[in-house]
């Protein structure tokens, strides 16, 4: 006599497994990035030595030269860092003021369809203007001291803020927005409330833009206005009229790595402030 195996019960039902992520080990982390470097140390080797005769090797020095001629002396690291404080604070002031001003524009924007047909027009042509050609104006206008190279800072970040805040401002859900309205929540709660915190990974990103352009404002300004403190910009200019060229890669470097040391900043600061609930490292 068989007997069937009793029914489970209508109202169970089976739970999901638990997805676990798995840890990224550090090889898998930093290894490709170090091979990539790796390769392109041995490019730059073999063009120098290769590729260029000796004669046009001061075109592109290999790398030990940039250490024994650049970072490995006194006075010229001793130049680079102090030029790269005057450029920090040019970029870091600069990017202040686009990160305020874009926000406040994106949220003037998304509040009407009338405003962002009025503004959203001159912040793409913001953009697309040529900067270099905007510098002798600013100097005309504002001097060519720290505070026109501020402004060319500004004008080269702010286009990221705006369109990133606005994007985010304007991608919330539509249900938890009409939630809002069966509550009658006022235009302050819901920005306040919804669209700003649902926005801020979108205001993180064009942070994180925002201020790798702030450098390359900070570096064209000061290339530029020679007067006052001189920067990055200015010292880059020096080594290149006077054909120093492991100087000139050593300041380029230089100001490669301070651009990715802000990017990687505020991408940690994006994670702490919003990493509990959104996957920031997923952009």
């Amino acid at each position: 006599m068989t007997t069937t195996p009793p029914a489970p019960p209508k109202n169970r039902t089976l739970a999901k497994p638990a997805t676990v992520r798995k840890a990224k080990s550090p090889l898998g982390t930093y290894g490709p990035p170090i091979l990539v470097a790796l390769a392109i140390i041995a490019i730059w080797y073999f063009v120098s030595y290769v590729v260029l005769d000796a004669q046009r090797r001061f075109l592109l020095p290999p790398p030990h030269e940039l250490f024994t001629q650049a970072f490995f002396k006194g006075d010229v690291i001793s130049d680079i860092m102090v030029a790269l404080g005057r450029t920090a604070i040019v970029a870091l002031v600069g990017l202040a003021i686009a990160i305020v001003i874009g926000v406040l524009w994106a949220i003037a924007m998304s509040q009407a369809r009338w405003v962002e047909r009025s503004l959203f027009p001159y912040a793409v042509i913001l953009q697309c203007i040529p900067i270099l050609a905007l510098v002798p104006l600013i100097g005309f206008w504002f001097g060519f001291d720290y505070p026109a190279r501020i402004i060319v800072c500004v004008l080269i970040s702010l286009f990221p803020m705006v369109s990133n805040t606005l994007f985010g401002l304007q991608s919330v859900d539509k249900g938890q927005r009409e939630l809002f309205q069966l509550q009658k929540a006022s235009r302050w709660t819901v920005l306040t409330k919804l669209e700003l915190p649902a926005a801020l990974p979108a205001i993180f990103a064009g942070m994180r833009i925002s201020a790798g352009l702030s450098v390359i404002g900070a570096i064209v300004g000061d290339y530029f206005f020679r007067r006052g403190e001189p920067g990055l910009g200015s010292l880059i200019s020096n080594y290149q009229s006077r054909v120093q060229s492991a100087e000139l890669f050593a300041a380029i470097i230089v100001a490669c790595l301070f651009g990715v040391l802000i990017f990687a900043l505020f991408g940690w600061i994006g994670k702490r402030v919003v990493g509990k609930w959104y996957d920031f490292s997923a952009n």
